[in-house]
């Protein structure tokens, strides 16, 4: 089995929250245009002023995507 990376975005300031559900919506629109096998998305909410929205991508997909969508950073995804 393939690792899983988290590409994230991070948001802050007092609207990070609803900036990342936003972006969220985009991301989703990518991965449905691209019939991209990504199941698992979301947001996080850090604190009131920063918040983020990520996806999982395989580690075959991961090189692809992030340079398409320029993420902020990446981990390793841990379920």
């Amino acid at each position: 089995m393939s690792r899983q990376i988290k590409l994230i975005w991070d948001f802050k300031g007092s609207v990070s929250a609803q900036t990342a559900s936003h972006h969220l919506i985009h991301l989703k629109e990518f991965i449905a245009i691209e019939k991209l096998s990504i199941e698992i998305t979301g947001t996080e909410v850090i604190n009131e002023f920063h918040a983020l929205a990520f996806i999982v991508v395989n580690d075959e997909q991961m090189i692809a995507v992030r340079d398409r969508l320029k993420p902020h950073r990446g981990e390793l995804f841990q379920p």
